[in-house]
């Protein structure tokens, strides 16, 4: 499964939005947490989900 760059980040933004209070700026915890909130298959498109989401919680 691979998505381009715009699916990875309405996916992000997505998740972020509905569990605000989940996401930090931890990298190894935003991944755990997006494999326990979708049922995403492949680790690279999580990881890259979970990477979208660290460098928003960090701004």
């Amino acid at each position: 499964m691979t998505l381009d760059s715009k699916e990875i980040i309405d996916i992000g933004e997505t998740l972020v939005q509905r569990h605000p209070d989940r996401f930090t700026d931890d990298f190894e915890e935003n991944k755990h947490r997006v494999a326990n909130l979708t049922d995403v298959e492949s680790r690279r498109v999580r990881n890259r989900i979970s990477g979208y989401i660290t460098r928003q919680m960090k701004d």
